[in-house]
């Protein structure tokens, strides 16, 4: 019986290693010629007006700028915020977490400037609105608290700048509207 255990465990050992170079040889094999990659699409941008549109977005250094004065705004009176600027889609330009700013402050500025751009309002009067439509609320990433204000150019949404952290919405919002009128100078 030991014989035979010892050419079952034999085999079971020849068998794995028989698996494993085979392996080993097929992770090697050179690989079957891909096929061709489609060629890209190009559309026509000069005449053809129909396919594209052109947006207006801040940059990187009005967005900062805009930030801190709001930011400095806030400081001026004492008060630890984050501010965030988002762009036309919503996405996050730029976030200045103050110091001493309490740590619910990061998203809640980054959601009043989403909620601000997204409706082209202040959140203080979209607050105002969850009375006439109270499931506004539930849309995910909005905040409709005071704090956030809208940036536009010719009355159109390019940017949204939230305050968050500030013991009032009004407070908030007067810092947000501190960082709008920065980038009118």
């Amino acid at each position: 019986m030991k014989t035979r255990t010892r050419v079952l465990t034999g085999t079971a050992v020849a068998v794995a290693l028989g698996a494993g170079a085979f392996g080993a040889v097929s992770a090697n094999a050179a690989p079957a010629s891909a096929p061709a990659a489609a060629p890209a699409a190009v559309a026509k941008k000069d005449g053809d007006k129909k396919n594209f549109t052109t947006t207006t977005h801040l940059t990187i250094d009005a967005a900062t700028r805009a930030a801190q004065a709001a930011l400095d705004a806030a400081e001026q009176e004492n008060q630890k915020v984050t501010v965030a600027v988002v762009d036309r889609n919503g996405n996050t330009i730029v976030t200045l977490r103050g110091d001493g700013a309490g740590p619910q402050s990061y998203e809640s500025a980054q959601r009043k400037a989403y909620t601000a751009v997204s409706w082209n309002a202040p959140t203080s009067v979209l607050a105002g609105r969850l009375a006439q439509a109270p499931n506004l609320k539930d849309i995910p990433g909005t905040l409709f608290l005071g704090g956030g204000t809208p940036v536009q150019a010719d009355g159109a949404p390019v940017a949204g700048i939230g305050v968050a952290g500030a013991p009032s919405g009004d407070l908030d919002e007067k810092f947000a509207k501190a960082g709008v009128d920065a980038l009118a100078k």
